[in-house]
C-alpha cells in the first residue's frame, strides 16, 4: 500500500511467498513417527524375547511361584479396582469445585492437587510411611503399613490426582448455562448437579476411572516403600517384576511385564468400545 501524488494505491505483490507444506508436514511426521515406532519396538522386543510357554506355565502351572503370580494378579485386579473407584468418588466433587467456583487460594489448591503427579513415586511412599507414624494414623498403622490396605492407599494417592484432572476437564466442557437454566426452573444447585450435570459427565467419569485404574496398575515406588513386596501378602504385578529382576530371572521378569502390557491394552480397548474419546484420557 503506497501514497503517490495524493492517491492511495494497493500493491498487488504479496508480502511473502507461500511455499510448500511438505517440509513442515514431513518434519512433524518424522518426529511423531519416531516416538510411535519406539513404543511399538519396545513391545515387539518383549514379545520376541519372551518365552510364551514359560509365561503360560508361570501363570497356570502348579509350582509355588505360579501360585504367587496368581496371587499377585488377583491382588492387582482387586487393589486397582478399589483405588480407581475411590479416585472417582473423590475426583468428582474436587473437579466440580475447581471448575465452577472462583475463590481465594484456588491457585494454591490447584498446585497442591498436582503434587502427587510431579513428586517422585518413592517420595510419595516415604511420605505415607512417615505420616502413619503420627497421630491419629499411628493407631491404625499396624493394620495398614506393609499390608494390603497400604497397596490401595499408595495406588490411590497418585491415581486420584489424574482422575481429578480428568474430571475438571470434563466439567469445564459442560456449559454452566445448563445449571443456570435448571435453577431458574426450580432446581437448587444439588438437583441441577445430579439431574443435569452428572448425566453429561458419564463419559468423563468413565475416562477418569479407566485412567486411574491403568495408573494404579503401573504404580511401583509408593507400593515398594509403603506396602513392601512380601510374596503372598502385598505382592502385585509391578513388584513381581522387581522380585524377578532381583532374582536374576529375566524370563520371569519379561513374562510379568507382558501380562501388564496385555492388561493395559485390554483396559484401553474396553474404554474405546464404551465410548471414551481421546480428549477425555489425558
Amino acid at each position: 500500500m503506497k501514497v503517490s501524488n495524493g492517491k492511495l494505491s494497493v500493491s498487488k505483490k504479496p508480502a511473502f511467498t507461500v511455499g510448500s507444506n511438505a517440509p513442515f508436514l514431513w518434519g512433524m511426521g518424522v518426529i511423531a513417527g519416531s516416538y510411535i515406532l519406539l513404543i511399538i519396538l519396545l513391545v515387539v522386543a518383549d514379545l520376541c524375547r519372551a518365552d510364551v510357554n514359560y509365561m503360560m506355565n508361570m501363570v497356570f502351572g502348579d509350582s509355588p511361584r505360579s501360585e504367587e503370580i496368581r496371587y499377585a494378579i488377583m491382588l492387582s485386579l482387586l487393589s486397582c479396582t478399589v483405588s480407581a473407584v475411590l479416585s472417582v468418588i473423590v475426583a468428582v466433587p474436587i473437579g466440580y469445585i475447581m471448575s465452577r467456583f472462583q475463590f481465594r487460594g484456588k491457585t494454591v489448591l490447584d498446585t497442591v492437587l498436582d503434587i502427587p503427579i510431579v513428586l517422585p513415586p518413592l517420595v510419595v511412599g516415604v511420605s505415607l510411611l512417615i505420616l502413619f507414624n503420627y497421630w491419629p494414623f499411628e493407631f491404625i498403622s499396624r493394620w495398614v503399613v506393609l499390608e494390603v490396605p497400604a497397596v490401595i492407599i499408595a495406588q490411590f494417592m497418585v491415581a486420584c490426582a489424574f482422575a481429578v484432572r480428568t474430571m475438571r476437564v470434563t466439567f469445564d466442557q459442560i456449559p454452566q448455562r445448563y445449571e443456570a437454566v435448571a435453577m431458574t426452573l426450580g432446581c437448587n444447585r444439588s438437583s441441577a448437579f445430579w439431574r443435569v450435570i452428572m448425566p453429561q459427565a458419564k463419559r468423563g467419569m468413565l475416562a477418569a476411572l479407566t485412567l486411574a485404574w491403568a495408573r494404579s496398575l503401573g504404580e511401583f515406588g509408593p507400593i515398594l516403600v509403603f506396602a513392601g513386596s512380601t510374596r503372598m501378602r502385598t505382592e502385585v504385578l509391578p513388584t513381581s517384576v522387581y522380585l524377578e529382576m532381583q532374582a536374576g530371572n529375566l524370563d520371569g521378569m519379561l513374562s510379568v511385564s507382558l501380562l501388564m502390557i496385555v492388561t493395559a491394552v485390554i483396559v484401553l480397548i474396553v474404554a474405546r468400545l464404551l465410548g471414551v474419546s481421546r480428549e477425555h484420557i489425558i
